[in-house]
């Protein structure tokens, strides 16, 4: 049986990032408030190191290692965030980083990876599989796999962006949290419902990648083909066996939107909020926009999950 990570571990995982990470503000909007008859609360984890909320994790599980961890090295999968936040982590604490990333991940986050100090191992996204490579590099070089989202103590950093939140703006009606492989939205469970028991959580994933919702409602996980998205921090295939048993525990229901909506999020936080969000980071806004007649009158937090993106396709998009 699972060992289930609990708001205990959300919060001495705070307490390794303190004087690391960042506290990232929150900010509002009063063309959202007015749009949605809401009080809305965006958490900017775009404003993260290395531009997304992953650091978090990603520092908090490395920061456990052992002396024989730590000379070993470390080895994970991941299309781009997990990967940086990785790298950076390593670097910052003088661990080797093998990264196994999908050849046609963002170039930006490709180049941010190695900027880091990581070692790429690229393969094929939509032919290959990306958790064997992993664990065959682990074995072969007494590597410690650390996946981008089943794991307690990445799921426990994770969480810190949401404790975050609600200490600063609590209480809150709603929260909107970007949904891949679910390690967000597990922390975020974590910390919601030790400090705000009645919000209403909600899972966000894109239209054609939505593993997470048919497995949310048949009560067991779901495996897909890789989808086709421009949510490239949402295209997994499965959620995992820890986050999956925590979403369906403690997560109120799971939304999809459609990559247009999350263009048009985009568009929104670039003309309106003057920031740079990346697509999967507007998950969260695009379903309160769907579903905002249940919210009037509520207060509601939003987590802006990351900000990398290639400048090119950012403008492409924008453009569409």
């Amino acid at each position: 049986m699972l060992k289930l990570p609990d708001f205990d571990d959300v919060c001495a995982a705070a307490g390794r990032l303190d004087g690391h990470a960042h506290r990232t503000p929150v900010m509002t909007s009063r063309t959202v408030n007015q749009e949605l008859g809401a009080e809305v609360f965006f958490k900017c984890e775009n404003l993260q190191r290395m531009g997304a909320f992953k650091f978090r994790g990603a520092f908090n599980a490395l920061s456990k290692f052992d002396q024989k961890q730590r000379n070993a090295g470390v080895v994970t999968f991941s299309s781009g965030n997990h990967a940086q936040a990785i790298a950076l982590s390593a670097r910052l604490l003088g661990i080797p980083a093998t990264i196994v990333m999908p050849h046609d991940a963002p170039a930006s986050k490709v180049a941010a990876t190695r900027g880091y100090g990581g070692k790429i191992v690229s393969y094929d996204r939509y032919q290959d599989d990306r958790e064997q490579i992993g664990r065959d590099l682990a074995d072969k070089h007494g590597l410690t796999l650390i996946p981008p989202y089943d794991h307690p103590d990445v799921i426990a950093g994770q969480g810190t962006a949401a404790k975050e939140l609600l200490e600063e703006v609590a209480p809150l009606d709603a929260l909107f949290v970007s949904l891949g492989g679910g390690g967000l939205l597990a922390g975020s469970a974590l910390a919601t419902r030790a400090l705000a028991l009645d919000c209403k959580l909600y899972g966000v994933e894109p239209e054609a990648g939505n593993d997470g919702q048919q497995s949310f409602r048949s009560g067991a996980i779901v495996h897909i083909e890789t989808p086709k998205t421009i949510a490239d921090g949402a295209q997994t295939q499965h959620l995992g066996n820890y986050t999956f048993a925590i979403i369906k525990r403690d997560v109120d229901d799971i939304l999809t939107v459609s990559d247009e909506q999350l263009i048009e999020c985009m568009r929104f936080f670039a003309s309106r909020m003057k920031m740079v969000v990346e697509p999967t980071g507007c998950l969260g806004l695009a379903a309160a926009r769907k579903i905002k007649a249940d919210l009037k009158g509520q207060r509601v937090g939003v987590l802006i999950s990351g900000g990398n993106v290639d400048l090119d396709r950012y403008c492409s998009l924008l453009r569409t």
